[in-house]
């Protein structure tokens, strides 16, 4: 079962996102995650930019072309049966 989580946007709206993978680069979390569990799904990664001191997780969608690129590559390798396009 894949895990669903809520993400809440600056204007207050919330978005669900079920996350297909995990990894951590650098000391920092990051989660593939889509828009729905449907073929043609959207993906997204999301960046933890939480303090070790933090109740609840803070992430943040990648918008960095270069850091999307590099971890667009890990998570292909993670999931090397599956395409995804960013």
């Amino acid at each position: 079962m894949i895990e669903k989580l809520r993400f809440e946007l600056e204007d207050g709206t919330a978005v669900d996102f079920y996350v297909e993978e995990q990894t951590r680069v650098n000391g920092t979390n990051y989660l593939l995650v889509t828009d729905s569990q449907d073929d043609e799904a959207e993906a997204y990664i999301l960046k933890d930019i939480s303090e070790d001191s933090d109740e609840v997780a803070n992430y943040v969608m990648v918008e960095d072309d270069v850091e999307l690129s590099a971890l667009s590559r890990v998570f292909q390798e993670m999931l090397d049966d599956t395409k995804i396009d960013f």
